[in-house]
């Protein structure tokens, strides 16, 4: 089943295409909800035996590339669609599909009677689609057309409800906002690869990182630029900062929609794209300590939000920008596979999150403001239970899954990065810990804040509620592939095992091997939990049994709250440093000046010119006999004139 890997992408896209040319003309929402559902999970299967098949071969032999076809061939530049098949590109198509298909599966319940179902379907496949091009490509080019074909699905499906508002705004200009901003990304990692290609006469991956693994004599400033230009795409995709303000405003969609793609799978994209140029990136240690930075800063800086927001569904935005810093900590820290394995659990928590987040708003009537939520665990308790798994994972205790990705990546930073990295680190789970329980304390516990004369809470139908136990089971055990060396002996950390041979040697290039975990780890590992668990007293301390508290910190504070609340005010200043100028530059220069006074100026005066000689030669058309005789007398003359002239 591994050389027909392709069928894993084919499957998508034949669900794609029937319910996009079919789907309209189909009543039955069971019809169309079973072909996408069913796509995507005949696609989990193929991928599913595929891992099997490698895990029985031996290390050496589990690399394989499936190519299919010559797709361009322009002088020595030739690429061929072709799926690379090999211990990282398996995991994340895992992910993709496995998460993907019980996504679809709750959709069927939450989008019911909607007027778009059969489009909602084929929007979902199509990025299943482009997302497993993106992930078993073996070539930049290709991986970049599943690049932007994410982009594409992320805007239709932000947009989906076209005709709803979203805050100030509407949900399209939530759509275009995301679409514009990840081009910007998009246009660094196209610069980068055109030095992938100046330099190493290739964009195939095998080649690429082959030739990128000997010391070739390209230089560290070539490496650095590459690398930079493609961690700006990163930013873009996987909402870093400066780029990251398109997530929050993706909430604008179903929230299917976030979960899938704005929470497991397409922001993601960034964090593979990294570690599947692992070496590149290894050579240049000024992108690395960029990566590193810049995740770090972005995890604290979105966590500080996520405290004082009451919309539900922003304050998991928020917390998935700050989760996805937390893996660009670890890749550049050069812990590629602790990037990888927080990829991973976060896939489990957070897309439970959303999607008990959906569950709950579906059950309130669209009501999405945490303050007229309270005491919902009565009327929801299979939403409730599962959302609380979720909360303790992401909080960071054990032996849920999200402990030990966070606890990797916290040991990785300081191991690697300094105590000044660990500490801002912790800081930032312990902010985690805190608005995840202020989130679940103020929607499931405490007395009811909505009017239950109008309002009347139920919990979600089977097709919802049976993903949301999946996603629970792999939020308690998904983080057993990742024991620490320290709990589990040298060879406990499965996930380490499976991809070391993908980052043998970009370890190599970094100096790493395998570190002896002693009783520091141990120590580290204490002081984490006991972070998450004071934070989550105070969090329920705070909110449920002494609320007046948030209340009266609200008052002390309430310059840094506002602040808070307001984002920063980076969506302020992103509109007057950038947006403003350009739409009144756009308007004054581009288009009433050069527009009409140049370019529109131009074209007219030109039919201006020729309108006028019309007329004046028309006039020579009177209509009266004896004028035109005069002139052919009056040319005959000339004529006659002309030729006596020339003859003397």
């Amino acid at each position: 089943m591994r050389h027909q890997i392709y069928l894993a992408i084919l499957l998508p896209l034949l669900g794609f295409l029937f319910n996009g040319l079919l789907g309209r003309k189909i009543k039955n929402e069971k019809i169309v909800g079973a072909i996408g559902s069913g796509a995507i999970g005949l696609a989990f299967l193929v991928v599913l035996v595929s891992f099997f098949e490698t895990v029985a071969l031996p290390a050496e032999q589990r690399a394989l590339i499936v190519p299919l076809f010559s797709w361009l061939k322009v002088g020595l530049l030739e690429i061929n669609i072709g799926y690379q098949v090999d211990q990282l590109s398996l995991v994340m198509a895992m992910v993709v599909t496995g998460i993907g298909f019980v996504i679809h599966i709750y959709s069927i319940g939450y989008m019911h009677g909607d007027k778009g179902f059969w489009r909602f379907f084929t929007y979902l496949n199509l990025f299943i689609f482009a997302m497993m091009n993106l992930i078993l490509a073996d070539n930049f080019v290709l991986l970049f057309l599943g690049w932007e074909g994410v982009g594409l699905c992320s805007y239709l499906l932000i947009g989906f409800w076209y005709d709803r508002k979203f805050e100030k705004s509407t949900t399209s200009d939530a759509a275009k906002k995301a679409f514009v901003v990840n081009r910007i990304g998009d246009f660094g990692f196209l610069i980068g690869m055109f030095f992938i290609y100046l330099n190493f006469n290739s964009l195939n991956f095998t080649e690429v990182f082959s030739r990128a693994g000997v010391l070739s004599g390209i230089p560290e400033s070539t490496f650095n630029i590459i690398a930079l230009c493609l961690f700006i795409g990163a930013t873009g995709k996987s909402a870093q900062i400066p780029l990251f303000v398109w997530l929050p405003d993706a909430m604008a969609g179903p929230t299917p929609v976030s979960a899938l793609i704005h929470a497991a799978t397409m922001v993601t994209a960034g964090v593979y794209m990294v570690a599947r140029c692992s070496i590149l990136f290894a050579s240049a240690p000024l992108a690395l300590t960029v990566v590193a930075v810049i995740g770090l800063a972005t995890a604290f800086f979105a966590a500080t939000i996520g405290l004082v927001q009451n919309d539900i569904k922003k304050v998991l935005a928020y917390s998935t920008v700050s989760q996805l810093g937390y893996m660009f900590l670890a890749l550049g820290m050069g812990a590629f596979t602790a990037g990888i394995f927080h990829v991973v659990t976060h896939a489990f928590f957070k897309a439970l999150l959303f999607l008990g987040a959906g569950s709950v708003i579906h059950g309130m009537h669209e009501e999405q403001n945490i303050q007229h939520y309270g005491g919902l665990k009565k009327y929801m308790p299979v939403t409730q239970r599962t959302f609380l798994i979720a909360a303790i994972a992401i909080a960071g205790i054990p032996p849920f899954a999200g402990f030990f990705s966070k606890d990797e990546i916290l040991w990785k930073a300081f191991s690697h990065g300094g105590f000044f990295f660990w500490f801002i680190g912790a800081v930032t789970a312990m902010f985690t810990a805190f608005y995840m329980f202020r989130l679940y304390i103020l929607t499931f516990e405490g007395k009811p804040r909505f009017d239950s004369a109008h309002v009347h809470p139920h919990e979600s139908p089977k097709l919802m509620t049976i993903p949301l136990m999946i996603l629970a089971v792999l939020s308690i055990v998904g983080g057993f592939i990742g024991l620490p060396h320290v709990l589990a002996g040298e060879h406990g950390n499965l996930l380490e095992n499976w991809l070391e041979p993908v980052f043998k040697v970009a370890d190599a290039r970094l100096l790493r091997s395998a570190e002896s975990s002693g009783s520091l780890e141990v120590l580290f590992m204490v002081l984490s939990v006991c972070i998450a668990a004071v934070s989550i007293y105070f969090a329920r301390r705070v909110y449920l049994n002494k609320p007046a508290i948030a209340d009266k910190a609200a008052g002390t504070f309430s310059g840094l709250y506002r602040t808070l609340l307001n984002k920063y005010y980076v969506d302020e200043a992103y509109d007057a440093a950038v947006v403003t100028p350009i739409l009144k530059t756009s308007r004054t220069v581009l288009w009433k000046f050069t527009d009409v006074k140049i370019i529109d100026g131009l074209v007219n005066s030109t039919a201006s010119l020729f309108t006028g000689l019309g007329e004046r030669m028309r006039k020579l058309q009177t209509g009266v006999a004896q004028f035109y005789a005069v002139l052919m007398i009056a040319g005959i003359a000339l004529a006659l004139f002309w030729l006596i002239s020339i003859i003397n």
